[in-house]
């Protein structure tokens, strides 16, 4: 019965601190399911030309898992397809989640966004990448990343 009660504060915490209007700037629900390699990582084509592109809590890497049982699944599929901006080996762990926004896509009516430290051999400062996986969205390799071959 506890459970139950924590749950309902939360959602109730959570959904106080949300605005009605979502700050997401490049949420394409037109965007397409991509593709998976061998290795079952996404085929990424494109490079963003936006330095804000996953480095912002308002334009987060979309990596929409509603067709999968696993909500991390896609942002390491995303994440092993990239590499540093020389082809390094990057590592990766999650380290928060934070961000309230509505959504229609989450039973509560609000998504967190995930914040993982991505580091490479010989990187002076770990970058942080901001994921949402509620919504769809283009994509893209982040400026300072490079496609992991």
């Amino acid at each position: 019965m506890k459970v139950k009660h924590f749950i309902i504060l939360l959602a109730g915490a959570l959904s106080s601190c949300v605005s009605t209007k979502s700050t997401l700037k490049n949420i394409d629900d037109s965007a397409p399911i991509p593709k998976l390699t061998a290795k079952n990582t996404f085929v990424i084509t494109a490079y963003s030309k936006d330095k804000k592109y996953g480095y912002d809590k308002d334009y987060p890497i979309n990596v929409f898992y509603g067709n999968t049982k696993n909500e991390v699944i896609n942002q390491e599929r995303f994440l092993n397809a990239l590499a540093g901006p020389n082809g390094e080996k990057i590592k990766f762990e999650k380290i928060e989640s934070c961000c309230p926004f509505p959504t229609k896509k989450s039973e509560m009516g609000v998504g967190l966004l995930d914040v993982y430290e991505i580091t490479w051999e010989g990187q002076k400062k770990p970058l942080r990448l901001y994921f949402n996986i509620y919504e769809k969205g283009a994509l893209l390799i982040p400026v300072g990343l490079s496609l992991n071959k």
